[in-house]
């Protein structure tokens, strides 16, 4: 191999490792058939976080099928035996109400879009689950939904 290659391996790892340092937890669960059903539960395992400062995010992918502006979803949080120690109701904006424009990142017709949660999860929470909450039995154009928590400075 020669040096350049290797300069550049080098360069390459240590810039994708320094990214990923504040991140205490990330997972994306994908929808199957990009329709996301009713009974559909979405389970995130979270592992102990410790007691430092940490931001909560909420991230959808999705594409321009998605048939409305914004998206309800259910967090319920629970402790390690299954003991529930929250459940919120959440709205999460995807398209500009006027312009039909998609928020977030992209390209072509796929997008991502993260929300930061008003909840913090609990030192003691251990498991997730995300339920779609839009009074439908499915909805299309919902790819994936993730967790990540990240730390903050």
């Amino acid at each position: 191999m020669n040096r350049s290659v290797w300069i550049g391996l080098v360069f390459f790892t240590f810039m994708l490792s320094s990214c990923s340092g504040d991140r205490l937890y990330e997972e994306f669960h994908p929808i199957e058939g990009d329709s996301w059903q009713v009974t559909d539960t979405l389970l995130y395992q979270i592992g102990p976080l410790g007691t430092e400062q940490k931001l909560d995010l909420i991230a959808i992918r999705y594409t321009d099928l998605y048939p409305y502006s914004n998206l309800y979803i259910r967090i319920l949080m629970e402790d390690s035996i299954g003991k529930p120690l929250d459940n919120k109701l959440i709205n999460i904006p995807l398209f500009d109400t006027k312009s039909g424009r998609p928020y977030g990142k992209g390209f072509g017709s796929t997008f991502i879009q993260y929300d930061t949660l008003p909840i913090q999860f609990p030192k003691e929470a251990s498991r997730i689950r995300v339920v779609q909450y839009m009074r439908k039995e499915e909805v299309a154009g919902i790819e994936a939904v993730g967790i990540k928590i990240v730390k903050i400075n």
